[in-house]
């Protein structure tokens, strides 16, 4: 049943990233405080979860745009063109701000809309939710220590 705790984890963090609401977070404080797992683990399947989610989301940016001129798309023209606007005007560090709740998930997509390389996409993803993850154990170690 340990190896439960760690696909839960994992596909929390998955849907956490893309545009489903849910929480992963307050799932990894609760297991760190429980002490039956493995911290590294679970960091791992936190991360992994949450930066395959974003890489979903740049999968459906790069196959987007092509849609935008059908009645049923959900992003207006206006939105479009001033997230591109945005991200053209801070880059691809912006993706260091990807963990961040309400404008993590749709800077990822609009990353992908921008066709950023793949390969720096998943550089710059991994480090911040990595980052954040390890500052929320840092932080719960700290307080239930």
């Amino acid at each position: 049943m340990i190896g439960a705790a760690y696909f839960g984890l994992f596909f929390a963090a998955f849907g956490a990233a893309t545009l489903l609401p849910l929480q992963s977070e307050a799932l990894l404080v609760g297991l760190i405080v429980s002490e039956r797992y493995w911290l590294w683990g679970l960091l791992a399947a936190a991360t992994l979860g949450n930066v395959l989610g974003s890489l979903t989301n740049w999968w459906l940016g790069c196959r987007l745009e092509r849609f935008q001129d059908r009645r049923w798309f959900p992003i207006s023209a206006g939105h479009m063109a001033t997230s591109r606007k945005h991200y053209e005007r801070y880059g691809h560090w912006s993706l260091l701000l990807s963990w961040v709740p309400i404008i993590g998930d749709p800077l990822t997509l609009i990353a992908g809309v921008m066709r950023e390389p793949l390969g720096r996409f998943l550089l710059i993803v991994t480090l911040a939710k990595g980052a954040r993850y390890g500052v929320l154990a840092v932080l719960t170690l700290g307080w239930f220590g």
